[in-house]
């Protein structure tokens, strides 16, 4: 699976196969195999500088890139961690501003595999696990003023749950995505799937930390109020305890006055909702000073691959256009799941109509992107995802009039595509990580 990953290092590549070969027992749900790996690293998620900690379906990865951004503004050095990976596993940690190195990662990851192997197979961590605790033993140990971390699935029981008093937690907006694990049957879980999912990610409230969110449908939204009161967690719902409008700036306002944002070079309206989210939670927090210039400043400069992302001059986009100039257009996004494919649309509402090539694993929703983004395409080119089970063509054939043709691999697709038309590649992370591979886009 490209979950694990590959590299040119050797020392790397080495933990990189040992991580690889952990699997993840069936039925397995809960906290104490990543609690137990910690203590046996001496615990390091108590030795981290203020954390902001965020879940959320859709929206969350970008709002970290945002909080990251108006921290590093503002002159402080910041650890985060995004999942997944893109291009490389380093994408997965990084260190007071700065990709991990091949070498300290060969190091960090066999620390932690080795402490793994002393818990036996009770207790056997994984993929997910391993790389949580390595990213938080790394973070212990180089000094930093924040750390900025996002939620892998959930929030409740992932991996990342294990921080006592964070300086805020946010919560991005819900949709159902992750059936199996989130909607999986579970006595006194509620029976309604998005506040399941409410349900799931405001397990990360913690009693005094800020909880921070988008708002929500009546249900969702009551089931985050009860589980914000039940921890003790304050609560700051937008609508409730801030709110912006989104026009030419962000216009935000809470109890403590308004502030006039601009709008993110990210594009999207998702984007500016994103930014909003982050800026709230940096204003209901104390333990960290972030001011509304470098909020600003952070909110234009925050990057972030695979979201709406147009690609720049490669292989991949010289192939697309066919040597016509001006270039074509080609955008990226990892989008897979309904309320993505809406805030694809909504970019592309009014935008000259589209070639569409997609790649989506099987057990996603082969409607989710065709559905919304139908008023927009010229045509479908539908291509594996790479390391993983994907829909075939006859999945997406009900969901589109368009002919749907298959292709083997991007490149393909993109080469067999009519000159007339710009070009937007989607469905999975796994396939952006490869597209932004052959174009030569790496995210550093």
């Amino acid at each position: 699976m490209r979950d694990f990953a590959t590299s040119d290092h050797p020392g790397v590549a080495a933990q990189l196969a040992r991580l690889g070969a952990l699997t993840l027992p069936q039925g397995r749900f809960g906290l104490e195999v990543i609690e137990a790996l910690l203590a046996a690293l001496g615990d390091p998620q108590h030795r981290l500088p203020p954390i902001f900690h965020v879940a959320g379906t859709n929206g969350k990865g970008s709002t970290c890139a945002y909080l990251r951004a108006m921290l590093e503004a503002q002159g402080l050095r910041v650890h985060s961690a995004t999942k997944p990976h893109l291009v490389r596993y380093n994408e997965r940690i990084r260190i007071a501003g700065e990709l991990i190195s091949d070498e300290a990662l060969a190091d960090l990851l066999a620390r932690v595999l080795d402490a793994a192997e002393t818990l036996g197979e009770d207790l056997a961590p994984s993929f997910f696990e391993v790389t949580t605790a390595a990213l938080l033993l790394a973070f212990a140990e180089t000094p930093a003023d924040a750390c900025v971390i996002e939620v892998g699935l959930g929030g409740r029981l992932d991996a990342t749950n294990v921080f006592t008093r964070p300086a805020a937690c946010g919560i991005a907006t819900l949709g159902i995505d992750h059936e199996a694990f989130l909607l999986r049957p579970e006595e006194g879980t509620p029976e309604d799937p998005l506040t399941r999912i409410a349900f799931e990610k405001a397990g990360i409230a913690r009693k005094d930390a800020p909880l921070v969110t988008q708002p929500y449908p009546y249900h969702a939204a009551a089931e985050v109020k009860r589980i914000a009161a039940a921890a003790g967690a304050p609560l700051f719902m937008r609508g409730e305890g801030w709110d912006a409008a989104i026009g030419e700036t962000i216009a935000y306002r809470d109890e403590r006055g308004d502030l006039t944002l601009p709008l993110p070079t990210l594009v999207g309206l998702h984007q500016a909702e994103n930014a909003a989210l982050a800026v709230a939670m940096l204003r209901h927090q104390s333990e960290v000073f972030v001011s509304p210039e470098a909020m600003a400043h952070g909110i234009r400069q925050a990057r972030w691959p695979a979201r709406l992302q147009r690609l720049g001059v490669g292989p991949l986009t010289d192939l697309a256009s066919h040597g016509r100039s001006p270039a074509r257009e080609v955008w990226l996004d990892g989008g897979h799941n309904p309320d993505a494919g809406l805030a694809i649309a909504r970019h592309f509402n009014g935008h000259a109509p589209l070639h569409l090539v997609l790649g989506m694993l099987a057990n996603k929703d082969p409607a989710a992107l065709l559905k919304p983004l139908a008023p927009c395409l010229l045509s479908v080119s539908v291509v594996p995802a790479p390391g993983h089970d994907a829909h075939r063509p006859e999945d997406f054939a009900g969901h589109t009039t368009l002919p749907v043709a298959a292709f083997p691999d991007v490149a393909q697709a993109i080469a067999a595509l009519p000159p007339e038309g710009d070009v937007l590649i989607a469905g999975s992370l796994y396939l952006a990580g490869e597209v932004l591979r052959l174009n030569r886009e790496f995210p550093d």
